[in-house]
């Protein structure tokens, strides 16, 4: 039957349904069995049809074609379905004016498009009464939809009735607006829209405008910011099918136009413009048809378990550097990326036909100063019209290529947005962008006094990248432009990190950040250089989605930019370094022990120079935070505070052992301060039972909440003590525990987390002076209310204590949850072990880093008892699906790890603890 549906004309498909229909409607027989024979036909032929049009597709690739297919196939049950009631169940033998109804698709089925997961959203068009006959039509059609399976969205009313609603709520106004006819009465349905027309699209359009654009970016907030978000929704999200659908009813809407092509002749749009909002609605169609087809639901969100059969699906392939995964994704972006284009083109339209507020366009183009009209002062070429930066003539490009740098520049200079017109031409004039230009020493200084600029270089760097003028002007940036990085650690496209970096350098350079960066707020008015640092920040993962290490390549790329912007072999070497090195500082304060000297004399010997020590610190600092939110919080603050500090005082000369006492001493002082209410006895009781790690590694506020935390417990009647919070700002849920210490505590702890489903993100381990354990656990938040979490916690809390007392064994119980769960079954990461003598005097360093899962703590810590390995101290982090933890370790005797056999064995053991998880993925 598929076949046959495919192969027919519409007409011949409609047809033949009905037939069909009325064929299997017997009136000798009673309603239950013909109906019950209807619904059976029609079931069977919806399946067929929906897998021919999804073969089909599969096929030919076309998404539209798909969605009109769908949106057919409906308009076809529909007909045959009213042709059926309103001839052999509810015949009006001699209909009266009131018997009348027109079945009307409006929204998105109106506009005769759906998605196979689509809602079927109809107005029931009514004369001006309903009666009797009318209403046991629409109760019939709407039975069967619904015992068809189908989510329906319905209304029965009069015109008046839609004229006086369309008034008062927009959103029917918007769906109205999409109304088309079905089936039924015709001169209802034009009436209709003679009457929509003449009251609503006649008048002023402002206010619709204006609504559609509140709506567009309360829809963005809830779905996402950013157009580059890595797991972004194809229908709601910023640069989706709906930003599409906004334009075109703000076209149709102001400019009283069915379609986009008149605009072109009225001057809104050029005739490329059309081409891509038709080759985006293509792309996006096609996206969202085979993103239903393949889940078997309405489902919106290209998730990450997702991407990966949707790339295939597709048929994309991997290329060197790049999988098919992060192809099919780039191509999205850059889908998303034009949608953005055309929106702001057309806004900019409108608000030049002063139909929108200034307060409203400020949402779409940002915050930019009014000036007058006339010339741009110093800028030949360049003038100011409606409060806007635009071009004197359609050469100006073509005169001098320099003038492409000259725009942005001004724009940044005189705070001006750009004119339509100039955005227009100066994407029309990319390949004026050529290695002329690149190397022109006026351009290379516009462009670096655009990127260190003091007022918002994030600004006008994402314009110049929206525009194209980036990617040209430095083609190894255009290679990452809409790059995403298949992991759950990256939130972004490569260039949209790059770009926030930025944001946030800039954001701290001018003391807007002193509560999350106050380490860095402070050094970066000491810097010596900080275009160095800009740079850096720029470049710093340029070279990513290459088949080699990117910070190497990186490095490479920067020796060969930065003669070009004009800097000395020395300020290049130091870029390269930073470069090379920029993930350095990060990874050991994260997964290194501080307290070990070894650590800070050989991160001392690479960085080398104070100088060299605090751009990396605030590179790093705004590159994690740049990462997505919550990434940056107070945990690596703290680590990264500890690792500057002990490294500042090996490269200025001093002994990090004294230093580490005064700089104790200062922090003792500042929450001796802080507890100005405590005696002097019981202050001291506290600080006595902490060694310097602690210390060092933790904020004032958060020694505050411990102290409090300790004087509530009698550790002698408590021999354990526990205490939950709940950070809703970085996702994760706060689990302390206070308990005797022992080898195996870590473990246990670790277990108790996997036999409650808790995913542990981040730890913080230390011991006290009178032999007692304080840890800190951050579980990843799941979703739910803070009551929940605090449950969940508990349930943690409960699997330990009877761990400890021997209450419970946990070993079943974290047998059935040890597996990869949620978005990280879409990973396939390969395991690693890595066994260093080097990196301590004392210990042997063991890390392991691979898929993480709730039980991977566990299981790794209950491998090294059962190896007879002491842990000293451990350091736990995650990076998305990825998990990294670090072991210091010694053997019973307290000796290090130095056998090559033992090694080996080490290693097998712990790569075994992926098997059982890697087999159940």
């Amino acid at each position: 039957m598929s076949q046959d549906y495919l192969e027919g004309t519409p007409e011949s498909r409609v047809q033949a349904l009905q037939d069909a229909l009325f064929e299997l409607w017997d009136a000798d027989s009673d309603d239950t069995a013909s109906r019950a024979a209807v619904l059976g036909h029609l079931k069977t032929y919806m399946k067929d049809a929906r897998d021919s049009i999804e073969q089909r597709l599969i096929d030919d690739g076309k998404g539209k074609a798909c969605a009109r297919r769908l949106s057919e196939l409906q308009d076809n049950v529909l007909t045959a379905l009213y042709e059926l009631a309103l001839n052999r169940i509810y015949r009006a033998t001699n209909p009266s004016s009131a018997e009348r109804i027109a079945i009307i698709a409006v929204g998105g089925y109106g506009r005769a498009t759906m998605a196979p997961g689509s809602d079927v959203d109809l107005l029931f068009l009514l004369p001006y009464k309903q009666t009797a006959w009318g209403e046991s039509i629409v109760e019939f059609l709407l039975y069967m939809l619904w015992d068809l399976g189908l989510k329906v969205g319905h209304s029965t009313r009069t015109i008046d009735d839609c004229a006086r609603l369309a008034k008062q709520d927009m959103t029917i106004r918007t769906a109205m607006l999409d109304a088309r006819l079905i089936t039924g009465d015709e001169d209802l349905y034009s009436d209709l829209r003679e009457r929509y027309a003449h009251e609503f699209q006649r008048g002023g359009s402002r206010d619709f405008i204006e609504a559609k654009l509140r709506e567009r970016n309360d829809r963005h907030s809830r779905a996402g910011e950013s157009r580059y978000l890595v797991e972004p929704n194809v229908k709601d999200g910023k640069g989706g099918l709906r930003d599409l659908n906004t334009l075109f009813w703000l076209a149709t809407y102001h400019y009283g136009v069915d379609r986009l092509g008149p605009l072109v002749e009225r001057g809104v749009l050029t005739r490329s413009e059309v081409r891509l909002f038709d080759k985006c609605e293509e792309f996006l169609w096609a996206v969202r048809c085979h993103l239903h087809f393949l889940t078997g639901r309405a489902e919106e969100r290209l998730s990450f378990d997702l991407q990966r059969a949707m790339a295939e699906r597709l048929g994309y392939n991997d290329h060197p550097g790049v999988k098919d995964v992060e192809r099919f994704m780039r191509h999205y972006f850059l889908v998303a990326k034009d949608v953005g284009d055309l929106t702001r083109v057309l806004c900019a339209a409108l608000e030049l036909e002063h139909v929108k507020s200034a307060s409203v366009m400020s949402m779409v183009v940002g915050r930019f100063r009014r000036r007058k009209a006339g010339a741009v002062p110093d800028m030949p070429g360049f003038t100011i019209e409606a409060d806007r930066l635009n071009v004197e003539d359609d050469e100006v490009f073509k005169r001098d290529p320099v003038n492409l740098l000259r725009l942005f520049h001004a724009s940044d200079k005189y705070n001006l947005d750009f004119h339509p017109d100039a955005i227009r031409l100066a994407r029309r004039s990319l390949k004026l962008i050529d290695s002329k230009l690149r190397e022109d020493e006026e351009a290379n200084r516009l462009f670096l006094d655009i990127l260190t600029s003091r007022n918002d270089p994030e600004l006008i760097l994402r314009k110049m990248n929206e525009a194209g003028v980036l990617g040209r002007f430095i083609p190894d940036f255009g290679k990452i432009v809409a790059l995403m990085q298949f992991n759950l650690y990256h939130h972004f496209t490569v260039d949209e990190h790059l770009i926030r970096s930025l944001g946030i350098l800039a954001a701290i350079e001018q003391g807007r950040m002193k509560d999350d960066h106050p380490l860095a707020s402070e050094l970066i008015g000491t810097l010596e250089n900080r275009r160095l640092l800009y740079v850096t920040m720029l470049l710093h993962d340029i070279a990513k989605g290459r088949p080699e290490d990117h910070s190497t390549a990186g490095a490479r790329i920067a020796r060969r930019l930065c003669p070009r912007f004009g800097f000395s072999a020395a300020e290049t070497a130091t870029v390269a370094w930073l470069i090379e090195n920029h993930l350095v500082m990060s990874m050991t304060a994260q997964s290194r022990d501080l307290s070990d000297v070894r650590t800070i004399e050989d991160f001392a010997s690479l960085v080398q120079s104070p100088e060299r020590l605090k751009l990396l610190l605030i590179l790093t600092e705004a590159d994690i935070d740049a990462v997505g939110p919550g990434t940056w919080n107070d945990w690596k603050a703290a680590l990264l505070r500890q690792l500057y500090m002990e490294t500042e005082t090996v490269l200025t000369g001093g002994h990090t052992r004294v230093a580490r006492i005064r700089r104790v001493e200062s922090v003792k002082a500042s929450l001796r301060e802080a507890l100005s209410d405590w005696s002097q006895e019981r202050f001291d009781d506290f600080a006595e039972r902490h060694y310097p790690a602690y210390w060092l590694r933790t904020s004032t506020e958060r020694q505050v909440a411990d102290a409090e935390f300790f004087d509530s417990i009698d550790t002698e009647a408590d021999a354990l003590a526990f205490r939950t919070e709940v950070d809703d700002v970085n996702g994760v849920t706060e689990l302390t525990i206070l308990a005797p210490d022992h080898p195996r505590l870590l473990s246990l702890l670790a277990g108790a987390c996997a036999a409650a489903s808790a995913d542990i993100v981040d730890a913080q381990i230390f011991t006290t002076t009178d032999g007692f354990a304080f840890d800190t656990i951050r579980l990843r938040r799941e979703p739910g209310n803070d009551a929940d979490e605090y449950a969940r916690a508990n349930r943690v809390a409960d699997h330990f204590r009877r761990a400890v007392t021997g209450e419970q064994g946990m070993a079943q119980i974290i047998a059935e949850k040890d597996k990869p769960r949620g978005r990280i079954k879409a990973f396939d990461l390969a395991p690693h072990v890595t066994i260093s003598n080097d990196l301590s005097d004392r210990f042997t360093v063991i890390e392991v880093s691979g898929i993480d899962r709730p039980g991977l703590l566990h299981a790794l810590t209950a491998t090294l008892a059962r190896l007879n390995l002491d842990i000293t101290s451990a350091r736990v982090a995650t990076f998305g699906e990825r998990a990294v933890d670090v072991f210091y370790v010694t053997d019973l005797t307290g000796q290090k790890i130095t056998n090559t056999n033992r090694q080996g064995a080490i290693r097998r053991h712990l790569l075994a603890t992926f098997e059982p998880a890697a087999k159940a993925a």
